[in-house]
């Protein structure tokens, strides 16, 4: 079972990489739509991560969120 602080890490670990990803997407391709903010909202740190990775050669928001 998950302790309450190790949910609580996860939960900032997550929030971090969202707003660090959400402001990296503003920076090279504008203002992101409510549905591309949703979806890194609602992502788990990993895919965040994948996603911050692919945002350094794509061409647009949708390439990043593949």
């Amino acid at each position: 079972m998950q302790t309450f602080l190790a949910r609580y890490i996860e939960q900032g670990k997550q929030q971090g990489g969202a707003a660090i990803l959400l402001r990296l997407v503003e920076r090279k391709f504008g203002p992101p739509s409510e549905s591309v903010r949703e979806r890194i909202a609602s992502a788990d740190p990993e895919t965040l991560l994948a996603w911050s990775e692919r945002i350094l050669t794509a061409d647009d928001v949708e390439a990043v969120l593949h």
